[in-house]
């Protein structure tokens, strides 16, 4: 059942007349009889008789109407959530990289969404850009800066790189880097100073601090995948010279939303905390 369809029903029962329902809702007379004739012939029930120039329900109407109107209470209360709720109202869709929504942005979404109840993140996570032309996403982070694009873009931050190798180990480690399609950033210039091929070629970032962990592995990590790292013994960690930027991209149709300001200023306050951390 089509909702406005049913809303039809109870304008005739109230206004007695197509025309008067008609003009309660807006919509030309001859589709009130259209509409009315096609819900009864999907029910299989005659809903309304014609007595005096006025359409009276039939007693199966009145079993449909009592449905109708409980329904009509609910949309009246989804409408007033929004009343009830503080601060702003909605739902976004965050894309970024698996690594960045899991150690940057999901620590901090509990508090974020506690102290905002109106609002629900959605995390999209992939190693592939969203498409913003198609609007697969609200907002995305991105660790490389865009050439072009229909959207407002802005930069979040730089992000330290470092190069993990075990410290005591018989041979060579296994070197793990990025795919050739990544050749151009800092982690995969600096790779390249290095004379041992790579051995294990992923862009999964937890597949390198994996066997980094190992402690038989090398390879370069961001700051916010290698924290609990940099303290191990068994490990050297060097700090790149060169950083990656990061990046974020909004939907321009989003830029004074309520909703959208919280969030943003939110995604800002989590670069800026994992860079003091």
């Amino acid at each position: 059942m089509n909702w406005d369809d049913l809303r039809i029903i109870a304008a005739v029962k109230d206004e007695g007349t197509y025309a008067g329902a008609s003009a309660r809702l807006r919509i030309d007379e001859t589709t009130v009889g259209r509409r009315l004739s096609r819900i009864e012939r999907a029910l299989g029930l005659r809903l309304f008789e014609a007595a005096d120039g006025v359409r009276k329900p039939t007693r199966q109407c009145e079993a449909v109407l009592a449905h109708v109107e409980a329904m009509a209470l609910h949309a009246a209360e989804i409408g007033r959530l929004g009343e009830s709720l503080a601060g702003p109202v909605g739902r976004l869709r965050i894309a970024s990289t698996n690594t960045v929504a899991e150690e940057v942005l999901s620590p901090r979404a509990s508090d974020f969404l506690r102290a905002n109840p109106g609002l629900t993140l959605q995390f999209l996570t992939s190693s592939e850009n969203v498409k913003f032309s198609r609007w697969e996403a609200d907002l995305a982070i991105r660790l490389r800066k865009p050439d072009k694009g229909d959207f407002a873009i802005s930069k979040l931050g730089d992000i330290k790189l470092y190069y993990f190798e075990p410290i005591a180990i018989e041979g060579e480690p296994v070197l793990c880097a990025y795919p050739d399609e990544l050749g151009t950033i800092p982690e995969m210039q600096f790779l390249r100073t290095k004379k041992t091929p790579a051995r294990c070629v992923t862009d999964n970032v937890r597949v390198i601090r994996t066997l980094i962990r190992t402690h038989r592995a090398a390879g370069v990590l961001p700051e916010h995948a290698c924290a609990d790292m940099l303290g191990d013994r068994r490990l050297r960690a060097t700090l790149l010279p060169k950083r990656r930027d990061a990046w974020l991209l909004v939907q321009n149709h989003l830029k004074r939303d309520p909703a959208t300001r919280v969030t943003i200023d939110w995604v800002r306050a989590c670069f800026q905390d994992m860079s003091r951390g």
